[in-house]
């Protein structure tokens, strides 16, 4: 596999033409989707891959490692991938903050994009995120990364029953060394200014937000977002919390799958 491009595994379907990518959001790695691989393949060809620094992608990119990564350049990634694979569009699912890379895709590529499935999503940082972003931010240099980032998961998943969870998104942030853990850190200064021109430039693509109802960081502002947004709907999924394709496997497979299929046919 060529050095330059992201870590990637492909599930062809025998018949189905239609392209699901999914994309993992910081700190995680493609493997956060075990629970979808069986009934997504059932349907469509699917491609999984690990982001600049994640995963199997963490030894790649050492031109790259100079320069600032950005939202920008972290989905133009995604889109060289798409070209070397030859997907000319496809349906794009996210959890956390790989909701923000496919909504940027979107924005960059809107003909690559069929349909955006947002899990987790992250719209908005409130003032209690900021706060623990600068907290965090400020002590980086100083502290383990890991100290950091088990911290930072425990305050997004803090229940028991989203140990599972935590516990899967610290077991492969254990993947990123320090430096690539700083170089996404700084990502997160970046979120607000870019969810604030997505909310109010709504694009014409069918997205569903599948969230918990217990995602007490994030849920609100996505709520906000889908009573502005005519293409967003969103289901919520009861006594769940964020990383709800963990904790709600067959829910959120149930209804992305149909959402998926609904639209399909129509694009």
């Amino acid at each position: 596999m060529s050095d330059t491009l992201l870590f990637h595994k492909t599930y062809r379907h025998p018949s189905s033409k239609e392209w699901v990518v999914f994309v993992h959001g910081a700190g995680g790695s493609s493997s956060v989707w075990f629970k979808q691989i069986k009934a997504y393949k059932q349907h469509f060809n699917l491609l999984l891959l690990d982001l600049r620094g994640h995963g199997r992608s963490n030894n790649m990119f050492r031109d790259m490692m100079k320069n600032p990564y950005s939202f920008k350049s972290v989905t133009l990634d995604i889109l060289d991938l798409l070209n070397h694979l030859k997907i000319q569009s496809a349906h794009f699912v996210g959890v956390s903050l790989g909701t923000i890379i496919i909504r940027n895709l979107a924005e960059l590529a809107p003909e690559r994009v069929k349909t955006l499935i947002m899990g987790g999503a992250v719209t908005r940082l409130d003032a209690r995120s900021q706060f623990l972003v600068q907290l965090g931010n400020f002590c980086k240099h100083v502290i383990p990364y890991m100290w950091l980032y088990s911290l930072f998961a425990y305050i997004v998943m803090p229940q028991k029953t989203q140990k599972e969870s935590r516990l899967l998104f610290i077991r492969e942030a254990k993947k990123l060394c320090q430096k690539e853990f700083k170089r996404w850190f700084k990502l997160a200064a970046d979120v607000n200014p870019l969810m604030g021109y997505f909310k109010e430039k709504e694009i014409p693509i069918p997205t569903l937000y599948l969230m918990g109802s217990n995602d007490y960081m994030f849920i609100k502002p996505v709520k906000e977002m889908v009573k502005e947004h005519k293409h967003s709907y969103l289901t919520e999924f009861e006594n769940c919390g964020h990383v709800c394709n963990v904790e709600r496997p067959d829910e959120f497979n149930e209804h992305s799958i149909q959402f998926i299929q609904q639209h399909q046919s129509s694009l």
